[in-house]
C-alpha cells in the first residue's frame, strides 16, 4: 500500500522554496559567467556535491553494489546528466537565462514520449496529447516568430541548446524509470549523475578552453549556492518529499520553477523578453502543465457535474 500522502502546509512551503532555488540556478550561472564559465562552474559544483552525497551515503550505511548491475544504467544517466548541463552551459553563452529555464523545463514532454514507448502503464492520454500539441505550438512560435540573423540567430541557437537540455533531462527520467535504478536509493542515482557531470564536463571544459577562473568573493558565493544549496541540499530534500508525498501533486507545484525563472531573469539580470518568446513561452508552459498535471486535471473535470444533471436555478 502506498503510504505517501497529499500535500500539507509543510510540503507546499518546502516546494515553494525549492522552486525559488531551482529557478535561480540558471540565473546564478549566468551572473557568475564573468568570473567562471558556466561549464566549469557545473563541473566544480558537481564534484563538490558528489563528495557530499558520498559522505551522506557512508553515514547512512549505503553502498554502491556492483553485483546489482545498477552501475550500467548509472553510467548512462551520468552521461545524460552531463549532456543536459553541457547544453545548458553553452545555451547560457548565447541566450537569456529566462529562455534557458523555460526550454529546459520541457523535459516532461520528452519524458512522456519515452515512457509512452517503453511502459504500457504510461501510455499518453488524450489530455496529454493535447498538452504536447500546445507545447510544441509554443516552441514553434518562440522560434519562428523571431528574426534569424545577427544576435537573434545566436539567441535562437542558445534556445535550441536549451531545448536539447530538456530532451536530455527527459531521457534521464526514462532511463531511471525503465532500469534497475528505479529500485535504487535516490542518493545512489544522484551520485551517478553528479560524477558523470563532474568528469565529462571537466573534460569538455579543458577541451573547449573554458578554464578561466577569477576567485572573487562573488565566485565563491555562487559556487557555494550551486554546490551546497542546489546540487546537494535541494535534491536531497526533493527526494525526501518524493518518499513522503504524492509525486503527481509535487510535480504540479514544480511547474512554478520556470515561471519564477523568467521573473528573476528580468528582475535580477535585466533581461528583455521579446513578444514572440513571451507568447511562445506561455504556450510551452501551459502545455507542460497539462502534460504534468493531467491526472489532477482529469480528476477535477470528473468532479464537475454533467450539464444534464446540473441543478436548475
Amino acid at each position: 500500500m502506498d503510504s505517501r500522502k497529499n500535500l500539507d502546509g509543510l510540503a507546499v512551503g518546502v516546494m515553494l522554496l525549492l522552486c525559488v532555488l531551482w529557478s535561480l540556478q540558471q540565473i546564478s550561472l549566468k551572473a557568475a559567467a564573468g568570473d567562471i564559465a558556466p561549464m566549469l562552474m557545473v563541473a566544480l559544483r558537481s564534484g563538490v556535491a558528489a563528495l557530499l552525497v558520498a559522505g551522506v551515503m557512508l553515514w547512512r550505511g549505503e553502498r554502491v553494489q556492483p553485483a546489482s548491475g545498477r552501475w550500467r544504467p548509472g553510467l548512462l544517466v551520468g552521461l545524460l546528466f552531463a549532456l543536459e548541463y553541457l547544453f545548458v552551459a553553452e545555451a547560457l553563452r548565447h541566450t537569456h537565462a529566462a529562455h534557458v529555464v523555460v526550454f529546459l523545463y520541457t523535459s516532461p514532454i520528452f519524458a512522456a514520449f519515452g515512457l509512452h514507448a517503453r511502459l504500457p502503464a504510461e501510455r499518453l492520454r488524450p489530455l496529454q496529447w493535447a498538452g504536447i500539441g500546445i507545447a510544441f505550438g509554443g516552441i514553434a512560435l518562440a522560434f519562428l516568430g523571431r528574426g534569424g540573423s545577427g544576435p537573434a540567430a545566436a539567441m535562437l541557437w542558445g534556445d535550441a541548446l536549451a531545448l536539447a537540455a530538456g530532451a536530455s533531462w527527459g531521457a534521464t527520467t526514462v532511463v531511471i524509470r525503465c532500469s534497475r535504478l528505479s529500485q535504487a536509493p535516490a542518493s545512489e542515482t544522484l551520485l551517478y549523475q553528479l560524477l558523470g557531470a563532474c568528469v565529462l564536463l571537466g573534460v569538455a571544459t579543458f577541451a573547449s578552453g573554458q578554464t578561466t577562473l577569477h576567485a572573487t568573493p562573488a565566485f565563491w558565493g555562487h559556487l557555494a549556492f550551486q554546490a551546497l544549496i542546489v546540487s546537494f541540499a535541494s535534491f536531497l530534500v526533493w527526494f525526501w518529499l518524493l518518499r513522503h508525498y504524492l509525486a503527481s501533486r509535487l510535480g504540479v507545484l514544480a511547474f512554478l520553477t520556470p515561471v519564477l525563472g523568467v521573473i528573476f531573469g528580468a528582475w535580477l539580470l535585466g533581461e528583455r523578453l521579446d513578444s514572440a518568446f513571451v507568447a511562445g513561452g506561455l504556450l510551452v508552459l501551459a502545455g507542460v502543465f497539462v502534460v504534468s498535471a493531467h491526472g489532477w486535471l482529469e480528476a477535477l473535470l470528473r468532479r464537475r457535474p454533467h450539464p444534464s444533471t446540473a441543478p436548475r436555478l
